[in-house]
């Protein structure tokens, strides 16, 4: 990782990465998941990538894997606002865009 920013979003967003890795942060972020629940939810997501962005997210501190389970570390949790941000952003969008979205798994919505 670079040792300087322009500012403090692109920090955040050198540690939060791409789409893939915000949406499984999405997902953990509702309670500790295996493996194999998280493909369940991100359909879309190749074996591979969920992979690679699960070890990615573990090695920057965000995510920790124990017992065959991913949760968030302390590192993790202090990016809920963000994450709730995103959430609340993208269900405004729904009817602005006229689309739909479609959980793979019944959950929980909480902030």
């Amino acid at each position: 990782m670079k040792r300087t920013f322009t500012c403090p979003v692109e920090l955040a967003l050198e540690v939060l990465g791409g789409k893939w890795r915000v949406v499984v942060l999405a997902h953990v972020k509702e309670g500790a998941l295996r493996y194999a629940e998280l493909r369940r939810r991100i359909p879309h997501m190749s074996e591979k990538m969920l992979s690679q962005r699960l070890r990615e997210l573990v090695e920057s501190g965000l995510l920790d894997h124990r017992a065959g389970m991913y949760q968030l570390t302390r590192r993790g949790d202090r990016a809920r606002k963000a994450l709730a941000a995103l959430h609340s952003f993208g269900e405004t969008l729904v009817s602005e865009l006229d689309v739909r979205v479609e959980p793979t798994v019944a959950r929980k919505t909480k902030a």
